[in-house]
């Protein structure tokens, strides 16, 4: 324990440590009684300001805003108001930045995720926090400081991975799925959660800062958190990890993902020169994302040389496009990866592809469409995902999205299949408009029941019981519809394998959807869905943070 602790003080007293004496003021206060409406019902006693605090001030005489997670509530999880607070606040300081006015951005993660009692809200906002970070960047540093107590997991380390600097303790943790969950999903011979020297060489601070995965490692005082502050704020910026699609592709090539890999290994793998990609077999192992994919392309060969990710460009209703479908491949390098999952590899060839259309549609007035066909059963879980920063993996592709929707790129989603967890926010939530098919099988959420069971200490039962009141926790694309961010549901003969009407009915409501010529993520707040229930809280956030603004 140092005498000026940051880690020991309490989000909003970290906020007033950060900002220069006599600048803090608050947006949305606790007195605003912005409250979740959706855990009371789960007999859950919500707090005020839910858990997040908007401090607007000064940071050595530059206007700043410091947005600081409550790790002690509901371990900083992400829900619809605490959520709709960062991404409203990221939106407004955006329009500030275009405008002329300098202001500095500062997120405390202290955060777990998604908030698994609203689930479908928490992936759905933290996408938009992601979107709004990916804008930012280009008019003015992101700064995400880690201190400790929770870390920064699951959804919330993605979009920690999209600042432009990130400092951070060596007491705390940073990954995208947390050792429970490993262990869960993987079994204890892959992560033993109760093995804390496994935990902190695996994704503790030290340990993702020898991988280079953080920008500085300080000590817990306030003082040196200043300091390293100032010194991203001033530094010339750097070239974001998530666009450093190269290196990291050709570490993950160099990565036996049969064996335990070192951290020694893997800096040598991203020091080393570039290594080509090695001849992967396709098992062309069967699935809906396939199907789909095959129908929409006419059956074109895949350009992607990763079997697990198909990459085909035809035009579609008069204009090029590009559609990318992650599929399940047997014959996958990687053993946690063979179902589907965005893993390693994955996020990053998805981010390769996209990139590769943004740069070779550069100088062109039209851009091409991009269509993510989204059936993804989850990210990987694993060992070697987490030591290598499988994070970052779905950050690139969530970043060439996003950057693909800022240059001109009509990005549109396509649900033919399961969307779960952060294998939607690399593949899919960063289109600006979504449509999915009305079919049972089909589960859109943020976790596994029996992993959700497991953090949140219910049973599945309860978990299924949980879902009659808030519909965010359900896994059914028609809850999800209800939550306002699809524009449509599309009833379909044979969503396995289409049929040439099936496709002809999808096609239709997607070139509506690519013609409406939205390239920002505000459609899901406008959809009746989400103006007469499913994003009412949402849009009251925004409305309250604009009016308290200046």
């Amino acid at each position: 324990m140092t005498q000026n602790s940051f880690i020991e003080l309490k989000g909003r007293e970290r906020a007033i440590a950060l900002l220069d004496n006599n600048s803090f003021r608050e947006v949305l206060n606790p007195f605003d009684r912005m409250e979740s409406p959706h855990l009371a019902p789960q007999g859950i006693v919500p707090e005020s300001d839910d858990g997040m605090v908007i401090a607007k001030g000064t940071f050595n005489g530059t206007a700043a805003v410091v947005l600081s997670i409550e790790g002690a509530f509901q371990g900083g999880g992400v829900g619809e108001v605490c959520g709709s607070k960062i991404a409203g606040s990221l939106e407004r300081i955006l329009e500030d930045n275009k405008n002329g006015k300098k202001v500095i951005p500062i997120i405390i993660f202290d955060t777990g995720g998604v908030r698994l009692q609203e689930a479908n809200y928490g992936l759905l906002i933290i996408s938009e926090i992601q979107s709004a970070i990916v804008a930012l960047r280009d008019y003015v540093p992101v700064i995400g400081l880690i201190p400790g107590n929770v870390g920064s997991f699951g959804g919330m380390s993605i979009t920690a991975a999209l600042c432009s600097e990130l400092i951070m303790t060596d007491v705390a943790r940073f990954g995208l799925n947390g050792p429970e969950v490993i262990e869960q999903e993987a079994g204890i011979q892959e992560f033993n959660s109760r093995d804390r020297r496994l935990i902190w060489d695996t994704i503790g601070g030290h340990a993702r800062f020898e991988l280079g995965l953080i920008d500085q490692l300080v000590e817990d005082d306030v003082e040196l958190f200043k300091t390293a502050i100032q010194w991203a704020v001033d530094k010339v910026p750097a070239t974001p990890r998530t666009h450093q699609v190269e290196k990291y592709l050709s570490a993950v090539n160099q990565l036996d993902p049969n064996k335990k890999a070192t951290s020694g290994q893997i800096k040598k793998f991203l020091e080393a020169p570039l290594v080509p990609s090695p001849k992967i077999d396709d098992a062309k192992t069967p699935s809906r994302g396939r199907n789909w994919f095959a129908a929409f392309t006419d059956h074109a060969p895949s350009i992607s040389d990763f079997p697990s990710v198909l990459v085909a460009d035809k035009v579609f209703n008069g204009k090029l496009t590009r559609f990318i479908a992650v599929v399940p491949n047997s014959s996958n390098r990687y053993p946690r990866a063979v179902h589907g999952e965005v893993g390693l590899q994955e996020g990053w060839v998805l981010a390769k592809y996209i990139r590769q259309a943004i740069q070779e549609d550069e100088e062109k007035s039209e851009k091409r469409n991009i269509v993510a066909l989204i059936d993804v059963p989850s990210q990987a879980y694993g060992y070697n995902e987490e030591l290598m920063g499988i994070h970052y993996a779905c950050a690139a592709s969530a970043d060439a999205y996003a950057t693909a929707r800022i240059k001109g790129h009509a990005v549109t989603g396509v649900i033919v299949g399961n969307a779960i967890s952060g294998a939607f926010l690399a593949h899919g939530l960063q289109s600006s408009r979504l449509i999915a098919l009305n079919d049972s099988q089909i589960n859109v959420q943020a976790m596994s029941k029996q992993s959700a069971a497991r953090i949140t200490k219910r049973t599945i039962s309860e978990l299924e019981e949980a879902t009659k009141k808030v519909p965010a926790m359900a896994y059914d694309i028609t809850n999800y519809y209800s939550l306002g961010a699809l524009d449509t549901l599309i009833d379909v003969g044979n969503a396995d394998e289409p049929t040439q009407e099936d496709l002809e009915k999808v096609s239709a409501e997607l070139a509506r959807a690519i013609a409406d010529g939205d390239f920002t993520l505000s459609q899901r707040l406008k959809t009746v869905p989400a103006t007469t229930q499913g994003r009412v809280s949402s849009i009251k956030v925004r409305a309250k943070i604009a009016e308290q603004w200046n």
